[in-house]
């Protein structure tokens, strides 16, 4: 965690205060010491904008950080790497040797889009941890040569529970879907064949680890296309 006493929050995009860009500007002067705000910048890329479609392109997925931004923001907006695909941006990032420019990407909204259904503290709270299980996992199975690092790897918490035991009482726990993905671009990209025995680990740490609120794991095989990477 940063160790940065700048708020969490002024170093995150305009849309927390979609509607009122005057009150932006302000915590951002604020938070950072400086007189006049003159530019906001976006990490938008290619594909978020080709996928929220406009124009004759149909809207696949509506990315975070293209659209919702009122007109009168009082800040011009800087997107410098908008006609890049993920690919070229990592080009860029190796050029200009940027220590993380091949860590997996991590969705501009936060962890909410992983979960299914209503986003509350708890629900999320139980995403995250299965992530850091997903993540430890895969990165430890890579490291031993058991298989490949995924292009792209975490967890999603599905919106409806199915009965299981917890010692010999029956429960009600969630269902927590695995999804790691190799890619080049982020246009297309294809589930990784994970070995079963780090799956079976995966499984048995999730459903230990977090006994309390889930009791099944699945691993989501699907393609993009149909599917999308993220599943929001």
């Amino acid at each position: 965690m940063s160790k940065d006493p700048v708020p969490l929050k002024a170093v995150h995009h305009v849309e927390f205060w979609v509607g009122n860009a005057k009150q932006a500007a302000y915590y951002y002067r604020k938070a950072f010491g400086f007189s006049q705000l003159a530019y906001s910048g976006l990490e938008t890329g290619n594909r978020d904008w080709i996928e929220s479609g406009g124009g004759m392109r149909d809207t696949i997925k509506s990315h975070h950080n293209v659209g919702g931004l009122p007109d009168d923001m009082a800040m011009e907006l800087c997107e410098p790497i908008r006609e890049l695909y993920k690919d070229e941006v990592r080009l860029l990032a190796e050029f200009l040797e940027v220590p993380v420019a091949h860590r997996q990407p991590f969705p501009g909204p936060g962890l909410a889009v992983r979960v299914m259904g209503e986003a509350t503290p708890e629900r999320t709270n139980i995403v995250r941890k299965a992530c850091y299980i997903v993540e430890d996992e895969l990165e430890s199975a890579a490291k031993n040569g058991k298989m490949e690092l995924p292009w792209q790897y975490f967890a999603v918490l599905l919106p409806v529970k199915t009965v299981g035991v917890q010692g010999d009482v029956r429960a009600y726990g969630n269902t927590i879907a695995v999804r790691a993905v190799q890619s080049y671009d982020a246009m297309t990209a294809q589930a990784l064949d994970v070995p079963y025995s780090v799956l079976r680990k995966i499984s048995e740490r999730i459903t230990r680890e977090l006994k309390s609120d889930v009791n099944r794991v699945v691993y989501d095989i699907t393609d993009k296309p149909p599917g999308t990477i993220e599943w929001e």
